[in-house]
């Protein structure tokens, strides 16, 4: 399974979107999420991947999400 794959997942878990609806170029605050849900979605994020993401990160899409867990896996 890919990130993004397993990125769509979690965050099709946190909103009403379907999850075949989620790409790269998707928004998170077009996905109805504030500063309380990315930081429940950052911790779940860490724990799926074994990576440690720093809160300060500025992720406004899910590429940036992706992009940054590849980063850290490598």
């Amino acid at each position: 399974m890919t990130v993004l794959n397993k990125v769509a997942e979690i965050l099709a878990d946190h909103t009403d979107v379907a999850v075949e609806e989620i790409t790269m170029e998707t928004n998170f605050e077009k996905l109805g999420l504030d500063s309380l849900d990315m930081v429940d979605l950052v911790m779940q994020m860490e724990e799926e991947f074994d990576v440690k993401i720093a809160i300060n990160q500025q992720l406004a899409q899910v590429s940036d999400l992706v992009k940054l867990i590849e980063g850290l896996q490598n």
